[in-house]
């Protein structure tokens, strides 16, 4: 992440890529499997294309965003690219590219066996008390970012959320007086909630504690001690963002890969994002969707960046970005999400519909990877190469 992080390991970038392309010349490969990383990926399928080696693209480059030039490349150089959106096969097709959607792979998580067993049901209790939470408390999930830069953006006003009573006096009920209406502060309520925030594979635990202990003592200036007694629990492991979304009532995750994650396990729950302003100028200005897709902008002409709502084709989750992505904000899109009621129920339904759309069409049972490896082995027998090395 970064131009300055990159600068330095550029030679090592670079000659690293050489060796590869050296191997694939002496050792010349029946298929090739290019997953993701584009940057890299595109100019290896040309040595594999000039080569006459097939190329097998897996998890595509969001060319349907931005970059759409790059689309010519696509068609040059990939013999089957396989995606794991739904819109994607017919924008690729539509394009000229044998393309094929085998479902998203977290649908089907390979990680822990026990998973095929797990039920956060009947281990809610269990759970409880593995981390030291409260089972009668409501819990929300906080995903802020899997990389240092999201969350330095993205935790502290998810921070100041769990620390104030902003969820609390959102979610109470209104009156009337005849006059105007009013919303019975509670300083107390906000301790009704415990919040559970997950811990990525590329975040170091202590690390992500020493930056809440900073928060926390930024925070408690301004919400007193009152604010004290809630802390954000934080949960390790190698899947502890599906289980932590498994259990909470409802969850705030920042744009990216967890918002799948989210739709699928179908937890509600809101969409933030925060970068710098330049970077968010830009990507008005760079990120164009294809004409079919409809138009969703919203009232200030932002189209949704949150993967669920451009797979459903319509806002189905809330998006808070930039100068919108504030505690008070997300407490008012949050709160009704966490009672029983026509948001919740409406968003609920939207996920399981969505997550009917990422399953693959033919066997929505299968693994997407499984499919994916029978897609190259029979690209092997109907195109073989006589006098291949490996």
């Amino acid at each position: 992440m970064g131009v300055t992080e990159i600068l330095r390991h550029i030679p090592h970038i670079y000659a690293s890529y050489r060796r590869l392309v050296r191997s694939l010349r002496r050792n010349r490969p029946d298929i090739a499997i290019l997953i993701d990383f584009p940057d890299v990926n595109f100019r290896l399928a040309k040595h594999l294309h000039r080569a006459g080696v097939p190329v097998v693209w897996l998890v595509s480059p969001q060319l349907w965003a931005w970059k759409r030039s790059r689309l010519r490349w696509v068609q040059e150089r990939v013999d089957k690219m396989l995606v794991i959106f739904p819109f994607e096969e017919p924008f690729y097709r539509s394009r000229g590219v044998d393309a094929e959607f085998i479902g998203h792979p977290l649908l089907h998580p390979r990680a822990q066996p026990s998973l095929a067993t797990y039920s956060p049901q009947q281990n809610h209790i269990e759970y409880a008390e593995k981390y030291g939470l409260d089972p009668a408390k409501t819990w929300i999930a906080l995903l802020p970012g899997s990389r240092w830069k999201e969350i330095r953006a993205n935790l502290p006003a998810l921070h100041e959320l769990a620390m104030s009573d902003l969820i609390a006096t959102a979610a109470n009920e209104t009156t009337f007086d005849g006059h105007r209406i009013s919303t019975p502060r509670d300083p107390s309520a906000h301790t009704r909630y415990e919040f559970l925030l997950p811990v990525a594979s590329t975040i170091k635990s202590t690390d992500l504690e020493a930056f809440i202990n900073q928060l926390n003592r930024e925070h408690l200036k301004y919400f007193g001690p009152e604010a004290s007694s809630i802390r954000l629990t934080l949960v390790t492991g190698p899947d502890a963002a599906r289980e932590v979304l498994t259990h909470a009532r409802a969850s705030v995750v920042a744009s990216g890969t967890a918002t799948v994650l989210a739709a699928i396990v179908g937890n509600p729950f809101v969409v933030v994002y925060r970068v710098s302003p330049l970077t968010f100028a830009l990507a008005r200005r760079l990120v164009r969707y294809p004409e079919e897709f409809p138009n969703m902008a919203d009232a200030s002409g932002n189209q949704p960046v949150a993967m669920p709502n451009l797979i459903a084709a319509r806002r189905i989750v809330p998006e808070l970005l930039q100068s919108r992505f504030t505690a008070a904000n997300v407490a008012s899109e949050l709160a009704p999400l966490l009672m029983e009621g026509p948001e919740r129920e409406a968003q609920i339904a939207a996920l399981a519909n969505l997550r009917q759309q990422l399953e693959a069409p033919d066997d929505p049972t299968q693994q997407p990877l499984d499919r994916a490896a029978e897609i190259v082995l029979d690209l092997l027998e109907t195109q073989p190469l006589p006098g291949s090395q490996a």
